[in-house]
Protein backbone atom coordinates (compact mmCIF):
# COMPACT_ATOMS: atom_id res chain seq x y z
CA UNK A 1 0.00 0.00 0.00
CA UNK A 2 1.46 3.58 -0.82
CA UNK A 3 2.26 5.63 2.32
CA UNK A 4 3.38 8.68 3.15
CA UNK A 5 3.32 11.50 5.55
CA UNK A 6 4.84 14.95 6.37
CA UNK A 7 3.90 18.43 7.77
CA UNK A 8 1.79 20.83 7.10
CA UNK A 9 2.65 24.48 8.19
CA UNK A 10 -0.10 27.05 9.68
CA UNK A 11 1.65 30.20 11.20
CA UNK A 12 3.67 27.75 13.10
CA UNK A 13 1.69 25.12 13.60
CA UNK A 14 3.03 21.87 11.95
CA UNK A 15 0.05 19.61 11.83
CA UNK A 16 1.18 15.65 10.60
CA UNK A 17 -0.43 13.97 8.55
CA UNK A 18 -0.40 10.60 6.37
CA UNK A 19 -1.28 9.38 3.41
CA UNK A 20 -2.68 6.34 2.06
CA UNK A 21 -3.31 4.49 -0.78
CA UNK A 22 -3.24 5.84 -4.34
CA UNK A 23 -5.15 8.78 -5.85
CA UNK A 24 -8.31 7.40 -7.51
CA UNK A 25 -9.71 9.22 -10.42
CA UNK A 26 -13.24 11.22 -9.77
CA UNK A 27 -13.15 10.22 -5.78
CA UNK A 28 -11.59 13.09 -3.90
CA UNK A 29 -9.87 11.66 -1.23
CA UNK A 30 -11.15 10.69 2.41
CA UNK A 31 -10.07 12.87 5.40
CA UNK A 32 -10.27 11.02 8.76
CA UNK A 33 -9.84 13.19 12.02
CA UNK A 34 -9.32 11.74 15.65
CA UNK A 35 -11.19 12.52 18.21
CA UNK A 36 -9.97 14.33 21.57
CA UNK A 37 -6.59 12.12 23.28
CA UNK A 38 -6.41 10.06 20.14
CA UNK A 39 -3.56 9.58 17.15
CA UNK A 40 -4.56 8.01 14.02
CA UNK A 41 -2.95 4.89 15.54
CA UNK A 42 -5.47 4.67 17.95
CA UNK A 43 -8.46 5.77 16.51
CA UNK A 44 -7.74 4.50 12.72
CA UNK A 45 -5.11 1.84 12.40
CA UNK A 46 -7.79 -0.43 12.00
CA UNK A 47 -10.01 1.39 9.58
CA UNK A 48 -7.63 2.70 6.77
CA UNK A 49 -6.43 -0.69 5.12
CA UNK A 50 -10.63 -1.54 5.22
CA UNK A 51 -10.61 1.68 3.02
CA UNK A 52 -7.53 2.18 0.96
CA UNK A 53 -9.26 -0.16 -1.70
CA UNK A 54 -11.62 2.31 -2.01
CA UNK A 55 -10.31 5.27 -1.54
CA UNK A 56 -6.99 7.36 -0.93
CA UNK A 57 -7.24 8.22 3.19
CA UNK A 58 -5.51 11.58 4.64
CA UNK A 59 -5.38 11.31 8.15
CA UNK A 60 -4.61 14.33 10.39
CA UNK A 61 -3.67 15.00 14.07
CA UNK A 62 -4.41 17.97 15.87
CA UNK A 63 -2.66 20.20 17.63
CA UNK A 64 -0.86 18.44 20.24
CA UNK A 65 -1.78 15.00 19.78
CA UNK A 66 0.70 12.58 18.40
CA UNK A 67 3.36 14.19 16.08
CA UNK A 68 1.43 17.09 16.41
CA UNK A 69 3.49 19.47 18.76
CA UNK A 70 1.18 22.31 20.94
CA UNK A 71 1.49 25.89 20.82
CA UNK A 72 0.76 28.30 23.29
CA UNK A 73 -2.68 29.19 21.47
CA UNK A 74 -6.04 27.18 22.58
CA UNK A 75 -7.15 23.82 20.43
CA UNK A 76 -10.45 25.05 18.80
CA UNK A 77 -12.23 23.04 16.02
CA UNK A 78 -11.63 26.57 13.75
CA UNK A 79 -8.16 26.15 14.63
CA UNK A 80 -7.83 22.94 13.44
CA UNK A 81 -9.81 23.87 10.30
CA UNK A 82 -7.26 26.14 9.09
CA UNK A 83 -4.52 23.75 9.92
CA UNK A 84 -6.35 21.37 7.81
CA UNK A 85 -6.50 23.31 4.84
CA UNK A 86 -2.92 23.89 4.97
CA UNK A 87 -2.70 20.10 4.55
CA UNK A 88 -4.85 20.35 1.95
CA UNK A 89 -2.45 23.03 0.42
CA UNK A 90 0.29 21.20 0.71
CA UNK A 91 -1.02 17.79 -0.97
CA UNK A 92 -2.86 20.15 -3.71
CA UNK A 93 -5.71 19.08 -2.95
CA UNK A 94 -9.30 20.94 -3.29
CA UNK A 95 -11.76 18.82 -2.13
CA UNK A 96 -12.05 15.69 0.39
CA UNK A 97 -14.92 13.92 1.73
CA UNK A 98 -14.40 13.99 5.43
CA UNK A 99 -15.02 11.63 8.56
CA UNK A 100 -14.32 13.61 12.16
CA UNK A 101 -14.95 11.46 15.29
CA UNK A 102 -15.91 12.93 18.69
CA UNK A 103 -14.09 15.93 18.76
CA UNK A 104 -12.96 15.70 15.60
CA UNK A 105 -16.20 15.64 14.28
CA UNK A 106 -16.57 19.17 15.60
CA UNK A 107 -13.26 19.75 13.42
CA UNK A 108 -15.39 18.86 10.70
CA UNK A 109 -18.02 20.65 11.32
CA UNK A 110 -15.76 23.64 11.11
CA UNK A 111 -14.90 22.55 8.28
CA UNK A 112 -17.84 22.35 6.26
CA UNK A 113 -19.16 25.50 7.73
CA UNK A 114 -16.07 27.77 7.04
CA UNK A 115 -14.96 26.08 3.58
CA UNK A 116 -17.57 24.46 2.15
CA UNK A 117 -16.00 24.06 -1.41
CA UNK A 118 -13.55 21.70 0.32
CA UNK A 119 -16.00 19.54 1.88
CA UNK A 120 -17.63 17.59 -0.70
CA UNK A 121 -19.51 14.70 2.09
CA UNK A 122 -19.23 14.97 5.50
CA UNK A 123 -20.11 11.84 8.41
CA UNK A 124 -19.71 13.36 11.55
CA UNK A 125 -19.52 10.47 14.11
CA UNK A 126 -20.13 9.87 18.21
CA UNK A 127 -20.02 13.82 17.83
CA UNK A 128 -22.41 16.46 19.07
CA UNK A 129 -23.10 20.40 18.00
CA UNK A 130 -24.82 21.68 21.14
CA UNK A 131 -23.84 21.84 25.06
CA UNK A 132 -27.47 20.23 26.00
CA UNK A 133 -26.54 16.96 24.11
CA UNK A 134 -25.16 15.55 27.00
CA UNK A 135 -26.41 15.92 30.82
CA UNK A 136 -24.77 18.55 33.60
CA UNK A 137 -23.34 15.47 35.27
CA UNK A 138 -20.91 15.24 31.90
CA UNK A 139 -19.79 18.73 32.27
CA UNK A 140 -19.06 18.65 36.00
CA UNK A 141 -16.79 15.48 35.61
CA UNK A 142 -15.02 16.90 32.92
CA UNK A 143 -14.44 20.06 35.02
CA UNK A 144 -13.30 17.63 37.74
CA UNK A 145 -11.01 15.11 35.51
CA UNK A 146 -7.31 15.46 35.79
CA UNK A 147 -5.10 13.39 33.41
CA UNK A 148 -5.12 10.26 35.65
CA UNK A 149 -8.93 10.12 34.21
CA UNK A 150 -7.38 9.93 30.56
CA UNK A 151 -7.88 5.93 29.08
CA UNK A 152 -5.07 4.23 29.45
CA UNK A 153 -4.96 3.40 25.80
CA UNK A 154 -4.04 7.45 25.03
CA UNK A 155 -1.48 7.78 27.82
CA UNK A 156 0.31 4.92 26.79
CA UNK A 157 0.09 6.19 22.83
CA UNK A 158 1.36 9.37 23.99
CA UNK A 159 4.07 8.39 26.22
CA UNK A 160 5.40 6.80 23.48
CA UNK A 161 5.51 9.11 21.19
CA UNK A 162 6.03 12.00 23.13
CA UNK A 163 8.21 11.22 26.17
CA UNK A 164 9.22 14.51 27.21
CA UNK A 165 8.09 15.60 30.41
CA UNK A 166 4.86 17.82 30.72
CA UNK A 167 3.51 16.91 27.24
CA UNK A 168 0.49 14.28 28.29
CA UNK A 169 -0.61 16.85 30.74
CA UNK A 170 -0.21 19.55 28.27
CA UNK A 171 -2.96 17.16 25.77
CA UNK A 172 -4.76 16.96 28.55
CA UNK A 173 -4.98 20.96 29.25
CA UNK A 174 -5.85 21.18 25.51
CA UNK A 175 -8.07 18.77 25.44
CA UNK A 176 -10.50 19.40 28.44
CA UNK A 177 -10.20 22.75 27.68
CA UNK A 178 -11.75 22.67 24.03
CA UNK A 179 -14.63 20.25 25.76
CA UNK A 180 -15.61 22.95 28.06
CA UNK A 181 -15.13 25.78 26.00
CA UNK A 182 -17.32 24.05 23.61
CA UNK A 183 -19.83 26.92 22.29
CA UNK A 184 -21.86 24.66 20.00
CA UNK A 185 -23.31 26.00 16.81
CA UNK A 186 -27.08 27.18 16.41
CA UNK A 187 -29.58 25.63 14.35
CA UNK A 188 -29.30 28.31 11.96
CA UNK A 189 -25.79 27.71 11.33
CA UNK A 190 -25.91 24.13 11.08
CA UNK A 191 -28.40 24.58 8.10
CA UNK A 192 -25.95 26.60 6.18
CA UNK A 193 -24.25 23.25 5.49
CA UNK A 194 -24.33 22.54 2.17
CA UNK A 195 -22.55 19.23 2.34
CA UNK A 196 -24.25 15.84 1.96
CA UNK A 197 -23.64 14.60 6.10
CA UNK A 198 -24.20 11.40 7.90
CA UNK A 199 -24.73 11.66 11.19
CA UNK A 200 -23.18 8.50 12.82
CA UNK A 201 -23.72 7.23 16.00
CA UNK A 202 -23.65 3.93 18.57
CA UNK A 203 -27.01 2.80 20.14
CA UNK A 204 -24.91 2.71 23.38
CA UNK A 205 -22.77 5.89 22.73
CA UNK A 206 -22.02 9.16 24.80
CA UNK A 207 -24.77 10.99 22.46
CA UNK A 208 -28.13 9.21 22.68
CA UNK A 209 -29.48 7.74 19.38
CA UNK A 210 -32.27 10.47 19.94
CA UNK A 211 -29.75 13.33 20.13
CA UNK A 212 -27.87 12.03 16.97
CA UNK A 213 -31.57 11.76 15.53
CA UNK A 214 -32.14 15.92 16.47
CA UNK A 215 -29.03 16.39 14.89
CA UNK A 216 -29.38 14.83 11.63
CA UNK A 217 -32.40 16.63 11.11
CA UNK A 218 -30.69 19.72 11.53
CA UNK A 219 -28.45 19.78 9.00
CA UNK A 220 -30.14 20.11 5.80
CA UNK A 221 -30.86 16.21 4.07
CA UNK A 222 -28.70 14.69 6.54
CA UNK A 223 -28.51 11.09 6.75
CA UNK A 224 -28.43 9.05 10.26
CA UNK A 225 -26.82 6.18 11.08
CA UNK A 226 -27.16 4.26 14.43
CA UNK A 227 -24.90 1.28 14.91
CA UNK A 228 -25.49 -1.22 17.65
CA UNK A 229 -22.29 -0.72 19.55
CA UNK A 230 -20.44 2.12 21.74
CA UNK A 231 -18.51 4.98 21.17
CA UNK A 232 -15.95 4.16 18.10
CA UNK A 233 -16.23 0.82 18.25
CA UNK A 234 -17.49 1.03 14.86
CA UNK A 235 -14.81 2.74 13.36
CA UNK A 236 -12.30 0.26 15.16
CA UNK A 237 -11.23 3.09 17.87
CA UNK A 238 -8.68 1.21 20.22
CA UNK A 239 -10.10 1.76 23.35
CA UNK A 240 -13.39 1.19 22.64
CA UNK A 241 -13.31 -1.97 20.32
CA UNK A 242 -10.97 -4.02 22.32
CA UNK A 243 -9.56 -5.26 19.48
CA UNK A 244 -13.32 -6.76 18.21
CA UNK A 245 -13.15 -5.92 14.77
CA UNK A 246 -16.75 -7.26 13.96
CA UNK A 247 -18.67 -3.80 14.42
CA UNK A 248 -16.09 -2.18 12.44
CA UNK A 249 -16.44 -4.98 9.49
CA UNK A 250 -20.05 -4.19 9.62
CA UNK A 251 -19.99 -0.59 9.33
CA UNK A 252 -17.38 0.11 6.84
CA UNK A 253 -19.77 -0.90 3.59
CA UNK A 254 -22.39 1.61 4.82
CA UNK A 255 -20.14 4.19 5.19
CA UNK A 256 -19.01 3.66 1.77
CA UNK A 257 -22.49 3.25 0.21
CA UNK A 258 -22.91 6.89 2.01
CA UNK A 259 -19.57 8.07 0.44
CA UNK A 260 -20.79 6.87 -3.24
CA UNK A 261 -24.20 8.05 -3.12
Amino acid sequence: MTFTHGYADNNGLRMYYEVHGRAMPGQPPLLLIPGGGSTIGTNFAELIPLLTDHRQVIAVEEEGHGRTQPTSRPLTAENSAGDILAVLAELNVDSVDVLGFSAGGHTAIALALGRRAAVRRLIAASTFVSRDAVPDEFWEGMAKATVDNMPDTYRDADRVLNPEPGHLERLFELDSRRILNFPGWSDGELGTITAPTLVACGDRDIVTPEYAARMARTIPGARLLIIPGGRGDYLGEQDASGGDPRTMQATVPLLLRFLGE
